[in-house]
């Protein structure tokens, strides 16, 4: 016999590229569940080097969304579930610098910087364009058992469509020259120089495109109890 409708509730946690990821969730009927989940992370990196410059990096996670759980076999624990994220807001930021005399790179072309006047800026990377977000999975695993069973182990697979991720770098303050030193430019005006900096840009945005439609992949625990 099928539980009564919104009478049993799960709260369960695990992995994924989203993050650390907490859930909870209740049945509608035999073959269906209402899960909400959030994801969280952060992490910070120092002294990266990428293309000539040190840079400082923090990673920033945090999402929520919900989806509709659906066992066409509802004794065995596969499901398909379409969703919606209602709330993402993933991004990267970053600060960097270069020391004086080393050289940097911007659409293969090279710069060298300026012994007096070293080059710095700044970086964001979002990926989070696309809000709400569809997302649309399948895995394995009841949190909610219909046998009554408390403890489940679900795997999940999908995507993301999240948009095209949004890079924006921006060089604040500094000079850069010639091999030999010489006709210097201000990093933050020279035509040329940001002319070379934005199609450097563009090529991230190209590279990192495919990140639009972003993997899904998690395991977890989860523990179903009765609340009516």
């Amino acid at each position: 016999m099928s539980p009564r409708p919104l009478s049993r509730l799960a709260l369960g946690a695990g992995f994924s590229p989203l993050g650390i990821n907490l859930m909870a969730a209740t049945n509608l009927n035999r073959y269906l569940n209402l899960r909400a989940t959030g994801n969280v992370f952060s992490y910070t990196a120092n002294d990266i080097s990428a293309n000539g410059f040190k840079v400082d990096a923090k990673l920033s996670l945090a999402s929520a969304g919900v989806s509709v759980d659906y066992y066409p076999f509802p004794d065995h624990g596969l499901r398909f579930s379409p969703g919606m994220l209602f709330y993402n807001n993933n991004n990267a930021s970053a600060t960097f610098a270069t020391q004086p005399g080393t050289s940097f790179t911007l659409d293969n072309v090279t710069y060298y910087v300026s012994t007096t006047n070293p080059v710095a800026g700044t970086g964001t990377f979002g990926l989070h364009s696309q809000m709400p977000a569809f997302t649309m999975t399948t895995g394995w695993g009841n949190v909610i058992p219909r046998n009554g069973g408390h403890f489940s182990f679900p795997v999940e697979v999908g995507v993301a469509l999240i948009g095209s991720p949004a890079v924006n770098v921006a060089l604040t303050s500094g000079q850069a020259c010639n091999a030999q030193g010489q006709n210097c430019v201000n990093v933050t005006t020279d035509p040329t120089l940001q002319a070379n900096l934005q199609a450097q840009i563009n090529k991230y945005k190209s590279n990192l495109d495919p990140l639009k439609t972003y993997p899904i992949v998690s395991v977890g625990v989860a523990y179903s109890f009765n609340v009516r």
